[in-house]
């Protein structure tokens, strides 16, 4: 891979990331028509969401730091950080759970650009029910058990790509009732581990990587990083705003334009 095709790949994620538009998608897409593109597994890909996880890190530091913390501070004074945690890790279950025993299964989806244009029209409606039907109201504080099981069940098969990680548990929190804005948070806290668990399933892939190839890597994670941090403040501004049905409309026609050169190829 050279590094042109590296600085490509890794704006695309870091852009699409957090927009609720699929990242695994939009990078198995133009992996597609990037010639003579090879890479070692999914590492590339792996890196690249480790770099945008660390995004989130920075922009959420607060929150980390407060959930990280709760359990070495009195009971009374962090009782809400306390529930959080517990049921981010009882979201994470599920998600572990799925990754785990369907890696090699999903791993060989991201080669069907049919099955991915399909997929994006899923995100598309799955959006657009929620901006339809969604009924804010409960805060982060308030995310139950059976929220946080099922949206760690949607993280699982966000896996698949077209997909959007960040656009189904957002939108599967909205339908059940949670705020926006902390819909949003739940979401990109939730998908910290996720993405940690699949960085040590991909280390094996380390050592196929030729060294020359290793700036090109280095160089597209640091893209990835720099336009996440740029996502992410305009996604928490999106969702303030209640518009999420631009991306919805995106969804449909990328996907339809995915499906329609699929049956013609």
């Amino acid at each position: 891979m050279n590094t042109l095709s590296a600085c490509l790949l890794g704006l695309i994620q870091g852009l699409t990331e957090f927009l609720p538009v699929s990242s695994s998608g939009h990078l198995a897409i133009t992996q597609h028509f990037l010639p003579g593109f090879q890479q070692p597994g999914l590492l590339f890909d792996v890196l690249l969401h480790a770099a945008t996880t660390l995004a989130v890190v920075i922009y959420f530091r607060r929150d980390i730091w407060a959930l990280l913390s709760c359990y070495f501070r009195p009971a009374a004074a962090a009782q809400n950080e306390r529930h959080i945690f517990k049921m981010l890790l009882l979201g994470s279950i599920p998600t572990a759970v799925i990754g785990f025993t369907g890696k090699d299964f999903f791993s060989g989806l991201f080669e069907n650009l049919m099955l991915i244009g399909f997929m994006l029209l899923v995100t598309a409606t799955l959006l657009t029910l929620a901006e339809k039907i969604r009924k804010d109201g409960r805060s982060l504080e308030q995310v139950s058990s059976s929220d946080a099981l099922l949206v760690g069940v949607v993280q699982g098969l966000a896996i698949i790509p077209g997909i959007s990680r960040s656009g189904s548990t957002i939108a599967c929190l909205l339908l059940r009732g949670i705020d926006g804005e902390a819909a949003a948070r739940f979401s990109f806290l939730l998908a910290l581990p996720a993405i940690g668990g699949a960085m040590l399933l991909s280390l094996k892939d380390l050592q196929q990587v030729a060294t020359s190839e290793l700036p090109a890597y280095g160089l597209g994670a640091l893209i990835a990083f720099i336009s996440g941090l740029f996502a992410i403040r305009c996604l928490m501004d999106v969702v303030r705003r209640k518009r999420l049905i631009g991306f919805a409309i995106y969804c449909l026609l990328v996907g339809s334009s995915i499906i329609g050169y699929s049956l013609l190829n």
